[in-house]
C-alpha cells in the first residue's frame, strides 16, 4: 500500500505543480472543475445514491453551480487594484467559514449528531455543495492573486497551502505510525492520534521557518505566518476527519478507487476542502 502511494504521489505532484504554475487561468479554473466534478460524483455515494445516473446528475448540478459562480464572478477579474477581492466572493469564503465550524460540531458529537442528516439525501447533497463549491472559489482567488503584475504569485501562494497540508500529512503519518498512541476521534476515524496531529503541525511549522528564513521574514511576519500554520494544520485535520465522518456513515473505507494507493479524489483533497477558503480569507485579511 505504501508503495503505491509512493508512486501515485511522484506521478501526481509534478502534474500538480505543472498545473498550478503553467496552465493558463481559465484552464487552470477548468481542469479544478473537472477535479471537483469527480469529487461531486464520489460525495453521491455518501448520499446513499448507487444508480450511475444519480451520481452523474449530483456531480453535473455541482458543476453547474461552479459554472453560474464563474459566470457571475470571472476569474480574471477576482482581483481589483484597488478595491481587493469582490464582496461577494469574501461572503462565500466566509459562508464556507460557518460551513466548517458546523462540520467541527457534526464530528465533535458523531454519531449522536448524525440523527437530523445520516437518513436525508438533501442535507448530505447540501453539505457536499458547501464542501466543493467554495474550494473552487478559494483555489481562484488565491492563484489570481497579483496576476496582472506576477503570474505567478497566486501560484506560489497555492504550493505553499499544498506543502503545508503535504508536509502535516507526511509528519501525522509517521509520526502517528511510529509513537501514535492517544486516539484523536475514536468514533470517526480511529487511526487517527493525538500524537500524529501534533508530528504534523511540528512538521508544518518547520517547513514555514525554512520559507521565512529564504525570505528573509521579519519577527512580525513569522508570528503571523506560524500562527496560520497552525490554525491551517488543524483545520486540515478537520476536513480529513468531516470526510472519515461521511465514508463511516455510509460505510465505505475510500470515497473512489480512481488514484492507486490514495483511494478517490476526494481521499486527497479532504484536507485542501477545508484549509483552501480559510487560507484565502486569511490572506485576505492579513496580506
Amino acid at each position: 500500500m505504501l508503495k503505491q502511494r509512493i508512486i501515485t504521489a511522484l506521478i501526481l505532484a509534478p502534474a500538480a505543480v505543472s498545473a498550478i504554475f503553467y496552465l493558463p487561468i481559465n484552464y487552470f479554473a477548468g481542469l479544478l472543475m473537472a477535479i471537483i466534478a469527480i469529487g461531486a460524483w464520489e460525495w453521491a455515494r455518501f448520499m446513499g445514491l448507487i444508480d450511475t445516473i444519480q451520481r452523474l446528475s449530483y456531480a453535473v448540478v455541482t458543476t453547474a453551480l461552479i459554472g453560474l459562480l464563474w459566470y457571475l464572478l470571472p476569474v480574471d477579474e477576482t482581483w481589483f487594484v484597488i478595491s481587493g477581492v469582490q464582496y461577494e466572493i469574501t461572503s462565500l469564503l466566509w459562508l464556507s467559514v460557518v460551513w466548517w465550524m458546523f462540520a467541527a460540531l457534526l464530528m465533535f458529537f458523531y454519531p449522536k449528531s448524525n440523527t437530523f442528516w445520516a437518513s436525508n439525501k438533501f442535507i448530505i447533497a447540501i453539505f457536499g455543495w458547501l464542501t466543493l463549491v467554495p474550494t473552487w472559489l478559494a483555489f481562484m482567488v488565491l492563484r489570481t492573486n497579483s496576476y496582472m503584475i506576477d503570474e505567478f504569485q497566486g501560484a506560489q501562494l497555492l504550493m505553499y497551502l499544498f506543502m503545508l497540508v503535504w508536509s502535516a500529512d507526511v509528519g501525522a503519518y509517521f509520526v502517528g505510525k511510529s509513537m501514535g498512541k492517544t486516539k484523536l476521534m475514536p468514533n470517526v476515524s480511529p487511526g487517527k492520534t493525538v500524537e500524529g496531529f501534533l508530528g504534523g503541525v511540528v512538521c508544518a511549522a518547520i517547513l514555514t521557518i525554512v520559507v521565512g528564513v529564504s525570505l528573509e521574514w521579519s519577527n512580525d511576519d513569522f508570528i503571523t505566518a506560524l500562527l496560520v500554520t497552525l490554525l491551517i494544520t488543524s483545520i486540515s485535520v478537520l476536513g480529513d476527519l468531516t470526510e472519515s465522518m461521511f465514508k463511516r456513515q455510509a460505510g465505505v473505507k475510500d470515497s473512489g478507487t480512481i488514484l492507486p494507493g490514495h483511494g478517490g479524489i476526494l481521499d486527497r483533497i479532504d484536507s485542501l476542502t477545508a484549509t483552501a477558503p480559510v487560507f484565502a480569507l486569511c490572506y485576505i485579511l492579513l496580506a
